[in-house]
């Protein structure tokens, strides 16, 4: 895994926080392509969770409500945000407290499946995120990475190699 944690100043408010994440050497944020994948197929729906984001940032926070929690394992945050019940995407996203929101990926989650589990795209960026978890967790109990505004941004170190594991 090499990534970094980027925050998305745009989107991110008095209330909480937003930050995404962007592999290796690339440009995008694991955000971007989420909203590029889906800009064509799903224009209303990508539109209405930008707006949902804004809302959250701005004026409420990241209240569990908004979120479809326990979609990693437990204690990590791994979540999904909540989708309009006749909205096909599902955004995978970890959050921490009411403050911040790291965003990941998704895609398309039709009807007729259950569990993000019967998708191979959504098991890959559920899964992603679970592990993603894990080394922010370590990161925060050795004091490499700590909160600091009242919990709504990180200081330290935001990249994430996997030579920094082995």
């Amino acid at each position: 895994m090499n990534c970094r944690l980027i925050k998305l100043s745009k989107l991110s408010g008095d209330k909480a926080s937003i930050y995404s994440v962007i592999l290796g050497d690339e440009q995008e944020t694991l955000f971007d392509k989420f909203l590029k994948e889906n800009a064509t197929d799903f224009k209303e729906e990508v539109q209405d969770i930008v707006k949902r984001l804004r809302s959250i940032a701005k004026n409420h926070g990241a209240r569990e409500q908004y979120f479809k929690v326990n979609e990693g394992s437990p204690g990590d945050g791994v979540c999904a945000l909540y989708d309009d019940p006749d909205s096909n995407l599902r955004l995978y996203c970890i959050r921490y407290g009411q403050e911040l929101i790291i965003l990941g990926n998704g895609g398309y989650k039709p009807k007729s499946i259950r569990a993000f589990q019967e998708d191979d795209k959504l098991t890959k960026e559920n899964y992603f995120l679970r592990e993603l978890s894990g080394k922010i967790t370590e990161r925060l109990k050795d004091s490499d990475l700590r909160y600091i505004n009242g919990y709504s941004d990180f200081e330290g170190d935001l990249e994430f190699n996997d030579d920094d594991y082995e």
